[in-house]
């Protein structure tokens, strides 16, 4: 034989697809950062043990198998569920925006074991905290991956003309930009130095410390607003449950 059918994995659930009566399609990123797309038959049966085990953004250790355009999940056991056993509407969506991201930058032919860390780290924090830090964790997620996968912001001073007091800010350019240079470029945000920072602290800052600084709601969902603004525009895509927690 080649190898063998079967292989174990520790994975973190990032979406749920209903298919058939009693079946659920996973889409999954695994410790080696692949995304994985795999079946749990029988997952939506009452009394499902399976169920219980794959809800979204759980992290669970995996017995799949190989199958023909999709794997089979065999074997499930639960590692941790960071939103708790019965999460809030409120934190069931913010999880699902680090969920979406996670989605979107990772994929099933290519590996990348920063992406696991990272997601199972930010989530880890959002249940214990208010909407305004899980607003800021999310947006430091977004601001993370992206920069790791190559799209870093520059905030050192305009991208265009090197000003050391950029008060723009534009996904479209890339970073920050003066008000003389942000005329040309369409979508430009303002940003004052208080919000140049928090953009720096984002990528600078931990997710544990995020998550004990001193933020007030309005920044905190500026921050998540222009985070979107940068997924959207360089992974090129809509970003439907991060618009659903900019809508609240």
């Amino acid at each position: 034989m080649a190898g063998s059918r079967t292989y174990r994995t520790k994975a973190i659930v990032l979406d749920k697809t209903k298919l058939k009566e009693t079946d659920l399609i996973l889409t999954l990123v695994d410790q080696t950062g692949r995304q994985i797309r795999a079946v749990a038959k029988g997952a939506r049966k009452p009394g499902s043990r399976l169920a219980a085990r794959c809800e979204l953004c759980c992290e669970v250790d995996l017995l799949l198998a190989h199958g023909r355009s999709l794997d089979i999940v065999s074997q499930a056991e639960l590692i941790a569920a960071p939103l708790g056993s019965q999460p809030t509407y409120e934190l069931l969506a913010t999880a699902s925006a680090v969920a979406e991201v996670a989605e979107r930058c990772t994929y099933e032919d290519a590996e990348d074991p920063f992406v696991y860390p990272i997601t199972r780290a930010a989530l880890a924090q959002l249940a214990p905290v208010d909407v305004a830090h899980q607003d800021l964790l999310v947006a430091a997620y977004i601001f993370k991956l992206l920069s790791h996968v190559g799209y870093r912001p520059d905030y050192s001073c305009c991208i265009a003309c090197d000003d050391e007091h950029p008060t723009y800010f534009s996904a479209q350019a890339g970073g920050l930009l003066c008000a003389s240079c942000a005329q040309g470029v369409p979508g430009c945000e303002r940003v004052d130095a208080n919000m140049a920072q928090w953009l720096e602290g984002l990528i600078a800052l931990r997710f544990t410390e995020l998550a004990a600084s001193n933020i007030d709601p309005h920044t905190a969902a500026r921050l998540l607003g222009l985070a979107h603004i940068w997924a959207a525009t360089h992974l090129d895509c809509r970003l439907r449950a991060l618009e659903f927690l900019l809508g609240r």
